[in-house]
């Protein structure tokens, strides 16, 4: 099924992106903003944060299925997410087997 320690809040490397973020809230949705392919996550993926660490250095966010299923729940650096912006639109893709 799914890889269980990329779902308890494991550390994943940093992505190069260093776009300036607005305020990320929790319950917020997010972006990925690079591929994390230990995880099975792709650029663009959708998850929602979970948790903010120390004023938004670092994000829990939880990824999931369209049936509600955990895929992943990660702890994310500040510029491997991105808030979802007003021209984004929705994409399902299949997810990758472990």
């Amino acid at each position: 099924m799914y890889n269980e320690a990329s779902r308890l809040g494991e550390k994943v490397k940093s992505c190069d992106n260093l776009a300036t973020i607005s305020t990320i809230k929790e319950l917020d949705a997010v972006a990925l903003t690079c591929d994390l392919p230990e995880q099975r996550l792709t650029r663009g993926d959708v998850g929602a944060v979970v948790l903010v660490h120390g004023n938004g250095a670092a994000f829990e966010v939880e990824f999931v299925g369209y049936y509600g299923h955990t895929v992943a729940l990660l702890t994310l650096e500040r510029n491997q997410v991105r808030p979802l912006q007003t021209n984004d639109i929705p994409h399902a893709r299949e997810l990758v087997a472990a």
